[in-house]
């Protein structure tokens, strides 16, 4: 055992499922599961709502879903979005853990209930009917992990806060910077304010096409990006395209959803990719970017086709009108390519933080990685 670490039940370290109290009816914070976002510790947002029933938290709390696939899929949180003394709610599926002072650091907690030793054996201790299996809070509760002291504890649950807390300030950056691209656009591109505009449509500037593949052809830790239609791009060792692209979701829940990418990469078979023609300037795929990503879904959104499903089809595309200036459009280039640039960077940053974390994240929590010898 690493020098001073004690073998402690989670219970010994943590409150779980901690007792608060909401009178019926009072309307209350409640974060419900489809808030939290995979692998993140940050609430995005909450809803306020009567309570009726339902877990009860407190700031500093971590929430875990309990529930497959919800568990798996790294819906794990810190609560972050009350006031002191304030006290929320979410769904009954959650575990709530807090930390018991002067025995366990509330950073640390939250980083010990994300790393394998805990999620790995929730998960196997799932019991259930099939697509509704749950984990078995006293497994939880009587799980034995070593554990260092509470000076350790801060300095680890520190060092990845510092980590997450770059990753968040990056996530609120690029939110920002879409809200001055939308502000540039509402002001100078809405459609009908410039007269002297032609309309033009999506193919008279780009190559739209998709892939061929299957979701199943992704590899773990792939070379290249692999888009499909969910949000978090999957890895795979082959690519179709290499340079800048527009990609957009084709079908499911994120239809319409539209990003930016610059690079090698490959396509689902209903994912879609517009990329410049070679005899225009082929900075027109920065402004073109937002002319689509702005105006696409509410253009052919909401499954126009008579299906409960929307999805889209190549024409939808190809056939996307805007008006266009060509001294305007080009006047404005700039201000778009910089926006746009920024916050691929502030992604790319953010993934590689995120490796840094995962990689430190059971080192750290194993004892295979002493503390003392980072420096941050």
């Amino acid at each position: 055992m690493k020098y001073n670490w004690s073998i402690k039940k989670l219970s010994d370290i943590a409150y779980i499922n901690p007792k608060e109290s909401i009178p019926k009816g009072t309307i209350a914070k409640k974060i419900p599961m489809d808030k939290l976002q995979p692998f993140c510790r940050d609430i995005p947002e909450y809803i306020l709502e009567k309570f009726n029933g339902g877990s009860k938290f407190r700031n500093e709390d971590t929430i875990m879903a309990r529930i497959t696939p919800c568990l798996e899929n790294g819906k794990t949180a810190k609560v972050n979005i009350l006031e002191n003394n304030e006290i929320g709610f979410g769904s009954t599926e959650y575990i709530v853990f807090r930390a018991i002072d002067g025995i366990s650091d509330s950073n640390y907690l939250y980083y010990l209930i994300c790393s394998p030793f805990v999620r790995n054996p929730a998960i196997k201790s799932m019991v259930g009917s099939s697509g509704r299996q749950r984990v078995q809070t006293d497994v939880i509760k009587n799980l034995q992990l070593e554990i260092p002291p509470l000076d350790e504890q801060k300095k680890i649950g520190n060092l990845l806060k510092c980590i997450d807390d770059k990753i968040e300030l990056n996530i609120k950056m690029n939110k920002n910077l879409e809200q001055q691209a939308a502000t540039l656009y509402i002001k100078y591109f809405s459609p009908s304010i410039n007269s002297n505009a032609n309309e033009v449509t999506l193919d008279k500037f780009c190559l739209i096409f998709t892939g061929k593949k299957n979701s199943n052809a992704a590899t773990f830790n792939g070379k290249y990006k692999f888009f499909t239609c969910s949000p978090d791009a999957l890895q795979i060792d082959s690519y179709i395209y290499d340079g800048n692209a527009i990609i957009i979701s084709g079908n499911g829940a994120y239809t319409g959803r539209t990003r930016f990418y610059s690079g090698k990469f490959d396509l689902y078979q209903r994912t879609y990719a517009c990329t410049l023609k070679d005899d225009y300037n082929q900075d027109y795929i920065f402004l073109l970017y937002w002319f689509v990503k702005f105006n696409l879904s509410n253009k052919i959104m909401g499954g126009t086709r008579g299906s409960a499903i929307p999805y889209i089809v190549m024409t939808d595309l190809t056939k996307f009108k805007f008006e266009f200036n060509k001294k305007k459009f080009e006047n404005y280039i700039p201000l778009f390519k910089s926006i746009t640039k920024q916050i691929q960077a502030n992604e790319q940053e953010n993934e590689k933080l995120t490796i840094i974390r995962d990689t430190l994240l059971p080192k750290l929590m194993s004892g295979e990685l002493n503390i003392s010898n980072i420096n941050f």
